[in-house]
């Protein structure tokens, strides 16, 4: 029986909730980070405060600390806001789609035991003048799904190559793993099998989104503009 419509955009939407799942633990480090300094700097600021003399300015120097990581961590808090497809965006650049996504899933790959190689041309530059793309929550949920169907390959993939194809599009190519190398953490954040990111997981993702992907066994290729 062919999906219909609707049940379509509930596998798509599963496809997402499974992606956002497998980068919770990197946005959760980023949001934790901040509140074990801000406790640390609070107890030497009771120290310091309980001290016969007090130190004016190295109490001053604690609040500073407190605040700045106060900031960063509401800055964590409102960048959820970035996977909500409802939410219109300014887009975001190639080299930062790229960097985000591989902030994102490098420590879990890295248990895995996939290297993730990223193309010296999609290298951030302050200094460059880049295209930015709409909807950068669509193309941040395609990329995660790219690299999740290289890591969910039935072959063991050793490594990944991110690279730049023109101006407006992105490839990511799998090498399988070397026989005889370091073993890997298998379960390091893969989902059960029957929550693989699959070709037909990838395709209906990339069709809600409104992207078309090139699938090939252990390549994906898309570009960065809608349609």
């Amino acid at each position: 029986m062919k999906a219909s419509p609707g049940a379509r955009s509930w596998i798509a939407a599963g496809v997402r909730h499974e992606l956002l799942t497998r980068a919770l633990p990197a946005l959760r480090h980023d949001m934790a980070a901040p509140v074990s300094v801000m406790r640390m700097a609070l107890l030497m600021l009771k120290r310091q405060i309980g001290a016969p003399a007090i130190d004016a300015a190295a109490c001053e120097e604690r609040v500073a600390l407190i605040d700045h990581q106060m900031s960063e961590l509401v800055d964590g808090v409102r960048s959820l806001r970035d996977w909500e497809l409802a939410t219109t965006d300014d887009g975001i650049t190639r080299s930062a789609l790229v960097a985000q996504c591989v902030g994102l899933m490098r420590a879990a790959f890295d248990m895995h035991g996939i290297v993730l190689e990223v193309d010296p041309a999609l290298a951030p530059d302050g200094g460059r003048d880049e295209t930015r793309w709409p909807q950068g929550a669509a193309l941040r949920y395609l990329f995660l799904g790219a690299l999740g169907y290289l890591h969910d390959s039935e072959t063991e993939t050793g490594s990944i190559r991110i690279e730049a194809r023109g101006d407006d599009a992105v490839c990511l190519n799998g090498t399988p793993r070397e026989s005889g190398g370091t073993s890997p953490v298998l379960d390091a954040h893969r989902a059960p099998r029957a929550l693989a990111i699959d070709a037909v997981a990838l395709q209906s993702l990339a069709e809600d989104l409104g992207y078309t992907v090139a699938l090939e066994r252990d390549s994906v290729c898309f570009a960065l503009a809608a349609g």
